[in-house]
């Protein structure tokens, strides 16, 4: 049964379903054209997040990530994000970004890769509360359509995140996405769902929950625990392009289908032909979906044998036998992730967003 609202959604997002809204996380190298395509297919999320824009003073729209926009072939709502902490630079991007086919701009406050906040940017700014305060303000006055922020619960504790909820609030933003997690606990800890239930009391605005959504069962469970208005799903939606179908079916009280281990097998297929760039090698090709399968082969196989055999294929031929050694099969397959060792779980949290 749909859940219902308290709260009114951006007039850009209000089309987007009449139940709780389900985004598409934005992941660098990963939610592009192709991908979208792909994902659409599978029943696809109400609204999709792209790549963020890395924003700074000499920074321009990178055409890739703007082509996604302007050629979206999924008939939903597109956000656009940006990453970064020149005021100027952002305010000048927001600006741009409007000119485009965009439900909103989100800032993204919220990347834990290292790369990103030691430069202060992404998840790095949420050490510094007053110098988001002053971003936000300047943004706000920049952006007459749905401005949007997604974030963390704070750097490396959460000290900060009621102050954090109310400059959010003070600058009207229209939407939050909450990852329940603290910048330095990346993807390993448990999500701090209490978090973000703590956001949604908090805040005027919708929140969106994230972190750890691998299947229609945890879908409810969250939306039931925190009572978001909706879920952002990204790595779950790597691994199993039909998380969105089935957690709708879930909330409509239908039973959500599970995929056999052939249907599995094409979906890789149908992905290592689509999102292949022209004049790609075989072997680059190769490589590049092993960014994909890193996530996949979690929900397909235990032991980790089926990951550690794809990382070591080198070929086309290679890759396709080792997947269809381990999903050639009629069999349900639930999709969701085994455990990893820490090592293998630091490798997999480099698809960030």
């Amino acid at each position: 049964m749909p859940m219902p609202f308290a709260k009114s959604w951006p007039a850009s997002f209000s089309a987007a379903s009449d139940g709780p809204v389900l985004a598409l996380a934005p992941m660098q190298d990963v939610t592009d054209l192709p991908f979208w395509d792909v994902l659409k297919e599978y029943g696809g999320p109400d609204v999709y997040y792209a790549e963020y824009f890395r924003v700074h003073a000499t920074s321009s729209l990178e055409k890739p990530i703007l082509r996604s926009i302007v050629e979206n072939p999924t008939g939903r709502p597109v956000v656009a994000q940006m990453i970064g902490n020149d005021i100027e630079a952002l305010v000048r991007t927001a600006r741009t970004l409007q000119r485009y086919p965009v439900a909103a701009i989100d800032l993204n406050l919220g990347c834990p890769a290292p790369v990103v906040y030691r430069k202060c940017a992404g998840g790095g700014l949420l050490r510094e509360p007053e110098r988001v305060d002053r971003i936000l303000q300047a943004l706000r006055d920049a952006i007459g359509i749905a401005f949007t922020v997604k974030t963390r619960v704070g750097f490396d504790d959460w000290n900060d995140f009621d102050r954090l909820l109310e400059i959010f609030a003070q600058r009207q933003v229209d939407l939050v996405t909450v990852h329940g997690r603290t910048v330095a606990e990346r993807y390993r800890s448990d999500v701090h769902y209490d978090l973000i239930a703590r956001a949604v009391s908090t805040l005027p605005c919708p929140v969106l929950a994230n972190g750890n959504v691998s299947s229609a069962p945890k879908a409810k469970t969250v939306l039931d625990s925190t009572r978001a208005g909706g879920l952002m799903i990204g790595r779950g939606a790597i691994r199993n392009p039909w998380i969105f179908r089935q957690i709708r079916d879930a909330l409509n009280g239908l039973p959500a289908r599970q995929p056999a281990g052939f249907e599995v097998f094409e979906y890789i297929q149908t992905l290592y032909h689509a999102v292949r760039p022209p004049q790609c090698t075989e072997r680059s090709q190769v490589q590049k979906m092993k960014k994909y399968l890193n996530f996949i082969a979690l929900g397909a196989e235990p032991t980790g044998q089926f990951l550690h055999d794809i990382r070591r294929a080198e070929t086309e031929r290679d890759f396709f036998a080792v997947c269809r050694a381990f999903l050639d099969h009629r069999l349900p397959m639930p999709l969701e992730p085994f455990p990893l060792p820490l090592k293998d779980s630091d490798i997999l949290s480099g698809v960030h967003a």
